[in-house]
């Protein structure tokens, strides 16, 4: 079995983050959101992955490889533009061939991993096989009706009026029909080849697609807010660890990790909390749910249920929650007089201020 994981969206809704970044290497824990579905595909036994890049393909292969560091044998396969999940089993035709396989969003992340269901594929094949899971807001996704054996009766993509509540956790496993599928549907409304067209063309043709309901964590990480509860999700369930250098007016709390030549001084940390290589917290509390990554500088400021990016800084802040910074951004207190804000913010930037 191969796997097909996408990463070649343009990441619109963390944006101004994916203006300068790929959506799929924004990292909770510290770790890029796609490796963490890179190695529950080599812990499900797959080795041969395809990963659809788009015009981030460099900064996606330069952080990937060859695969190798996962267990994986890792083949790029560029995408002109994101015409759609479809488009992009399409487009994998060659690497793909007659294979069964697992196509995985790369944004996406599932705490128990995939495992299960793909022995069960393994060992019960069909035509398709998509993981669903039950969501407050079905409009935002993919919905299925199934029948009491799981069997999938209909599926529709973003439904204005959904007559169901499962949700397309971004986790499909086909087999090759799925190739027929995908070259009889035409775009939808959105300009896209829609997978779940693709899918409701398999139903329809009486083709054996079944579904898995998962009850474990799941999330679609398309948008800040849910990329901050992956970020506590995961930290939450890391060891504390103490590797770098905390001084001994520092007090540390809980689940709380200091990366080596990671530095605190004079601070207080209360987990869960990690701190990368090389940053340098001073004069500061960093508080819980909070992803502090490599060669920071945080300085007499107070931070909390945040992540923040590589080589950025904070100087003189109370108080930050909530909140996604990337890289090497500067915040500094403004000066007192005159009372006014001075601000350099990307396109579609959000800021909030107090006064």
């Amino acid at each position: 079995m191969k796997a097909l994981v996408l990463a070649g969206g343009s990441g619109t809704r963390l944006r101004p983050i994916t203006h300068t970044s790929s959506k799929q290497l924004v990292p909770v824990a510290n770790k890029p959101i796609v490796f963490y579905g890179l190695e529950a595909l080599a812990a499900a036994g797959i080795e041969q992955v395809g990963i659809i890049v788009g015009s981030n393909g460099a900064e996606i292969e330069a952080a990937v490889g060859d695969g190798s560091a996962f267990g994986l044998d890792v083949t790029y396969i560029p995408q002109s533009e994101p015409l759609g999940l479809a488009h992009a089993v399409l487009i994998a035709r060659d690497y793909l061939a007659d294979d069964d396989f697992v196509m995985y969003l790369g944004d996406n992340f599932i705490l128990d991993g995939i495992g299960d269901v793909v022995d069960q594929f393994r060992k019960e094949p069909a035509d398709a096989q998509i993981l669903l899971t039950r969501v407050p807001n079905p409009t935002a996704f993919g919905v299925a009706i199934i029948d009491d054996e799981g069997r999938i009766e209909a599926i529709e993509e973003k439904p204005a009026h959904p007559v169901s509540d499962l949700a397309v956790a971004g986790v499909y496993l086909f087999g090759p029909a799925v190739h027929e599928a995908v070259r009889a549907i035409a775009p939808s409304r959105r300009g896209e080849l829609e997978i779940t067209d693709a899918i409701q063309w398999m139903v329809d043709t009486r083709l054996d697609v079944r579904s898995t309901v998962i009850t474990g964590y799941w999330k679609d990480t398309g948008n800040v807010t849910d990329m901050l509860e992956v970020n506590r999700t995961l930290l939450e369930r890391m060891e504390r660890c103490i590797e770098g250098s905390v001084d001994a007016s520092s007090e540390i709390i809980g689940r709380v990790r200091v990366e080596a030549g990671a530095e605190v001084h004079r601070s207080r940390v209360v987990g869960p909390v990690v701190i990368g290589a090389g940053s340098v917290v001073t004069d500061s509390y960093i508080g819980p749910s909070t992803s502090v990554a490599e060669n920071c500088s945080i300085t007499n400021s107070e931070i909390e249920f945040s992540i923040i990016l590589s080589d950025s800084s904070f100087d003189g802040i109370r108080r930050v929650e909530a909140s996604l910074i990337g890289r090497n951004v500067q915040v500094t207190l403004a000066p007192r007089l005159p009372a006014t804000h001075r601000l350099i913010i990307g396109d579609h930037g959000r800021v909030q201020i107090s006064s």
